[in-house]
């Protein structure tokens, strides 16, 4: 009994020590198990090749999240150069994975989320509201960086686009995409910010595991300065719905598929 008081006694203190921080910046590693799809057989390959296949591949990159005055900016950390590996062949592979250039504004005063999603060299602009989940506290914690967290899981049910080969033609469907997701959230940083589901749990989001390990980020630094200056909506771009900006990409994904004869393609697995 007296260890459990002395834990509760423990993380109280150290909740009153951050309570004040209303501003920061985060530094989050992602880590995303992947399947490379290569769609097209490549010329002088084997006639009875199979047009689609799977390579499983794991990634990892980084991103920041500044958030202050009510608001909060995500965007990706850029790194030297993108990731390589050695596909089947000798081929060397450079990835490149729909996600790694977005740049992601929230207003939690206005329930209001703005997108800059790049594809084929060209910007969108995608503004919507807040899609919250249904969370549940399930009583567990856990401390990230110091700071006590909690622990609240949530299913996300919806829909996907995927894309097939068939006669040598890409066609896209609609199919469910259900995702299971577990995030810890620490009420001593009390700012609704964080990688993903922003604006949705009352504190600052410092881990998330969908579908167990298909993507998990993690907080590697927390700092209070932050430059608020840069945490404005994204504008350089053509202004789209998300679904016209879903149309688009799998039309000129076809397109691509055409011309080139075969192409790499990264879908992340369990989302």
């Amino acid at each position: 009994m007296k260890k459990i008081i002395f834990t509760l006694a423990a993380g109280g203190c150290l909740l009153t020590a951050h309570a004040q921080q209303q501003q920061g910046r985060v530094l989050y590693e992602r880590t995303v198990q992947m399947q490379l799809r290569m769609m097209g057989i490549a010329a002088g390959a084997n006639a009875d090749a199979v047009p689609d296949n799977l390579l499983p591949h794991s990634r990892k990159d980084k991103l920041e999240v500044l958030f202050g005055n009510g608001q909060m900016l995500r965007r990706a950390v850029e790194e030297e150069a993108p990731e390589e590996f050695a596909a089947e062949g000798g081929m060397h592979v450079r990835m490149m994975v729909a996600g790694d250039n977005e740049v992601s504004y929230t207003s939690f005063s206005s329930n209001r989320v703005v997108e800059q999603r790049e594809f084929a060299a060209k910007n969108y602009i995608i503004t919507d509201s807040i899609q919250p989940l249904s969370w549940k506290m399930t009583g567990d914690t856990r401390t990230i960086l110091n700071y006590p967290c909690q622990q609240a899981v949530a299913q996300r049910i919806g829909k996907r686009q995927m894309s097939t080969i068939e006669n040598g033609q890409m066609k896209s469907k609609e199919v469910a995409d259900t995702a299971n997701i577990t995030a810890w959230f620490t009420l001593a940083v009390p700012v609704p910010a964080g990688p993903d589901f922003q604006g949705q749990l009352p504190g600052l989001i410092l881990a998330i595991d969908i579908n167990n390990g298909a993507t998990v980020y993690q907080a590697l630094e927390i700092s209070p300065e932050t430059d608020l200056a840069a945490i404005r909506a994204p504008s350089k771009g053509k202004k789209v719905t998300g679904e016209e900006f879903n149309k688009t990409r799998e039309k000129l994904m076809a397109e691509m598929q055409r011309n080139g004869g075969g192409m790499m393609r990264a879908t992340r697995i369990g989302q």
